[in-house]
């Protein structure tokens, strides 16, 4: 966090005697008590048509845009944000913990209203309430630049879900990625947000985790799965849904068309909600990232979901850590992935289970048909840690011999793996060149190293990240 001092409105207003606090710590990016002249003005503003005008309307279009905000601040009595004032015209701010409240939140959006320079916005854990949510979407009707906007953990509660659902319904906003997350949403928040999604077209990520949405909420967003035509990504991770909200958000992912990142983590799905998980994945052949990790899935959920990998083309990431699955399980897993000639799977996580090594053995055949996958466990049994430690050696210094003894850098050996020569590749292609190449012999461990090394986090490789 930036360690600055709160800054002071620069004004000539006669009316104003008190100063604003300089030197308590707590009051840095915490909003202020406003002077008592600034307290006698209050009345005659809650008059005005538009919240977040300011006195003077040619001064909004006129004046620079410090200038606009210090005005801002001035009229609804908060300390400036300095970092702020910093970094307006800077494409990413981030003012997450900075104790804003709806004040210091609505004196934000009056300066973002003509902003053409900022498109993500963090404002998370800033107690912003109804006050400041009705201010930040009536500024995204004017601000056709602001893409991404973070107001997590504000717990925004019913009345602000119905805000956010308002503004979502009509369909004006540039805005396309929008997190939610920790908000006290309960299940009739769901149903105000199925509403609005159902409808809405440009939104294209929302983040809802650490909710309170339960089996009646699953219903309805599984309602508004069906409906949504915009939707690319979806967290519902840390939330309350068992085997009956499974089933109805399952009942709209078949239909679903757009979504390709699924995140439902942390839930009680059990056995009879991957039950219908096996379902989506036989008939969507859009969803590409699923994680599904802790959510009470056994052999017998394992053994629904292993069925729809058996004739699913799309799926490439499918997360099933901190789930109780055994051996068998594994091995139903693996040999699914095997038996579908056309599996686009990269990435299987089974980190918390202890394979044995016929297991291994057995995974080496489905390597040798997908070498594109890679299957992530807990340890092999028996594997010595001499074993590990030859398996984990550095296989950056290993293309550096390469390198040097063909007088070539690693950035070239690299590039020869991509078609296009290109720095970027994706994931899957790059593991299976990789694979496939014989002048620098690594194996899966390594190559996983390699892969973190230089991932983007985007399903993509860059070369150019690469730190020897």
């Amino acid at each position: 966090m930036d360690d600055d001092e709160p800054l002071e409105p620069e004004t000539t207003d006669e009316t104003e005697t008190q100063p604003l606090p300089q030197s308590s710590d707590e009051m840095l990016y915490c909003e202020a008590e406003a002077p008592s002249a600034v307290e006698k003005e209050k009345a005659a503003r809650e008059s005005s048509e538009t919240d977040l005008e300011i006195e003077d309307t040619e001064k909004f279009f006129t004046t620079g845009q410090n200038e606009l905000y210090l005005e801002a601040c001035k009229l609804v009595g908060v300390v400036p944000v300095s970092y702020f004032l910093r970094n307006m015209e800077e494409s990413y701010v981030n003012l997450n913990h900075h104790g804003l409240g709806p004040n210091g939140t609505k004196a934000i959006a009056i300066a973002l209203v003509s902003n053409t320079a900022v498109i993500t916005l963090e404002l998370a854990d800033n107690c912003i309430m109804d006050e400041g949510t009705l201010s930040l979407v009536e500024m995204l009707q004017e601000n056709y630049y602001l893409q991404e906007m973070n107001i997590s953990d504000n717990a925004l509660g019913l009345e602000g879900a119905r805000i956010i659902s308002e503004f979502l319904q009509r369909n004006t906003s540039s805005l396309v990625t929008l997190q939610l997350s920790g908000n006290n949403f309960k299940d009739e928040a769901a149903e105000l947000f199925s509403q609005a999604l159902s409808a809405n077209y440009r939104i294209k990520a929302v983040d809802l985790s650490h909710n309170q949405f339960s089996d009646k909420g699953g219903e309805s967003l599984g309602q508004m799965l069906a409906l949504n035509v915009g939707l690319l990504s979806l967290n519902l991770s840390w939330n309350h849904f068992c085997s009956p909200g499974a089933v109805a958000l399952c009942s709209g992912l078949r239909t679903n068309v757009t979504l390709k990142t699924l995140d439902l983590s942390m839930n009680g799905f059990g056995n009879e909600g991957a039950a219908a998980l096996g379902d989506v994945l036989r008939l969507n052949s859009f969803l590409a990232h699923l994680d599904v990790s802790s959510n009470n899935i056994g052999t017998e959920g394992i053994s629904k979901i292993s069925k729809g990998l058996e004739v699913n083309e799309s799926l490439k990431v499918l997360k099933l850590f901190l789930n109780p699955i055994n051996m068998e399980g594994a091995v139903l897993l693996i040999l699914s992935i095997k038996k579908n000639p056309k599996s686009k799977m990269e990435n299987l996580d089974i980190s918390n289970v202890l394979v044995s090594e016929q297991f291994v053995k057995t995974l080496d055949g489905v390597y040798a048909v997908h070498p594109q996958l890679d299957v992530i466990y807990k340890a092999v049994q028996g594997l010595s840690v001499k074993k590990t430690i030859f398996q984990c050696t550095n296989a950056i210094k290993l293309i550096q011999n390469y390198a040097d003894q063909n007088k070539i850098t690693i950035l070239d050996f690299f590039k020869s793996l991509n078609p296009n020569g290109m720095i970027t590749m994706p994931v899957g292609e790059f593991r299976k060149a990789m694979v496939k190449q014989n002048k620098v012999p690594i194996n899966r461990y390594q190559l996983r190293d390699l892969i973190k090394r230089m991932h983007e986090k985007t399903g993509m490789v860059n070369f150019s990240l690469l730190k020897l």
